[in-house]
């Protein structure tokens, strides 16, 4: 059986708390305290960094059953981001010294994270290969299959709730014109259908193995 963080998290009494938040309400800003770690229950969020120059870029999306904040347990002591909700979201916080508890003393619940934490470092290290290496049509392509969770969930055809073309525009590093050329472009080969939410197709895939579009950002 596998673990539920869900569930386990819910029978945690001390250092917890749950947060209800609206649609574009700040859960956490760039410079405030590293304290805790939180948990999506319900919704999503989008993590932003702002420059020294005032330039702001979305770094990443999570949704339900992701975790965010976790650099508090590494000694980060201020935040290098902020944190909004999405839609209408349910966060479980949790204090930086209930984590260490349940990573020392709870053995299923340290697997779990450790697992997580492995994975986000392996997602991290991609996303710098992608951005350093691929053309902005295969970057577009591979974030709509993350963010579409593609392999990961039994829907054959998996989709994406509503995400602005800015939004997506910013994470890849291009123009909201470029991010609309080859969304219409893969809509048009019958790689995704969209209106409002995203359903993405198997057959996107084919952005990633064969980019024709090499040296074209």
């Amino acid at each position: 059986m596998s673990f539920d963080p869900k569930s386990f998290l819910a029978k945690v009494s001390e250092g917890r708390w749950v947060g209800h938040y609206r649609k574009g309400q700040v859960i956490f800003s760039q410079g405030d305290a590293a304290d805790a770690i939180y948990y999506i229950e319900s919704g999503g969020v989008k993590v932003t960094v702002v420059s020294e120059q005032g330039k702001e870029a979305v770094v990443a999306i999570l949704d339900s059953g992701e975790f965010f904040g976790e650099a508090c347990l590494a000694g980060q002591v201020q935040r290098m981001e902020t944190v909004i909700a999405m839609m209408e979201t349910v966060i479980v916080g949790l204090e930086k010294a209930a984590v260490l508890r349940l990573i020392r003393y709870e053995p299923a619940f340290s697997e779990m994270f450790i697992a997580h934490l492995i994975e986000r470092m392996t997602r991290v290290e991609s996303d710098l290969i992608d951005q350093l290496f691929n053309s902005s049509e295969k970057r577009l392509a591979r974030l709509l299959l993350l963010l579409a969770h593609f392999g990961k969930d039994d829907t054959s055809e998996p989709t994406i709730a509503r995400i602005s073309q800015e939004t997506l525009a910013e994470m890849i590093g291009t123009t909201r014109s470029r991010v609309s050329y080859f969304m219409n472009k893969f809509r048009r080969l019958g790689f995704i259908d969209y209106n409002g939410s995203i359903e993405v197709h198997s057959s996107l895939l084919n952005v990633i193995m064969h980019d024709q579009s090499k040296g074209k950002r």
